[in-house]
């Protein structure tokens, strides 16, 4: 498999200009209900109401690639979609709850590596929210808890500006 995935590269463009151009727009967590537990916006540009659309568009998707392919160690699922200007890169963990990565990407060339990176990140922060005693697992509730809004604002914004420091 190739562990990298091109995405409208241009041959002018350098490798920093190309990573510039990456920034996180907005995270995901759905519950296994395909519920929507967190949903974040990083930007200005787009209104919330858009990645809540693609939120839920992308849970099609991922249903349709569970129920398509045969059971998979690899939880990561890649590059979901693509619309305008974003990408969309899916997640599912073995308890059925999917994560959603929305990218701004104009020129680039995004790695699994990174993105697998990412997604690891917040699988961490959520295995915390969950290890919570006091946080019910099969509620259909967002999640409010200040350490778990904290943890994924530090991961969306520190890999906004460069998704290669990760």
């Amino acid at each position: 498999m190739n562990s990298t995935l091109t995405f409208f590269s241009s041959p002018a463009a350098s490798e920093e200009e190309i990573m510039s151009n990456i920034k996180i727009q907005c995270i995901a967590i759905i519950g296994k209900m395909n519920n929507p537990l967190y949903i974040k916006n990083f930007t200005d540009t787009h209104p919330d109401l858009k990645y809540h659309y693609i939120a839920h568009t992308s849970i099609d998707v991922i249903e349709e690639r569970i129920s398509a392919g045969p059971e998979s160690a690899d939880t990561y699922l890649g590059l979901l979609y693509a619309m305008e200007d974003l990408a969309v890169y899916g997640y599912l963990t073995n308890t059925r709850v999917k994560f959603v990565v929305v990218l701004s990407v104009l020129d680039a060339v995004i790695k699994n590596a990174d993105m697998k990176n990412i997604f690891r990140k917040i699988h961490t922060a959520y295995i915390n929210q969950v290890c919570n005693p006091f946080y019910n697992l099969d509620g259909k509730k967002s999640i409010v808890s200040k350490k778990f809004i904290a943890a994924i604002d530090s991961i969306g914004k520190s890999n906004s500006e460069d998704i290669s420091k990760i």
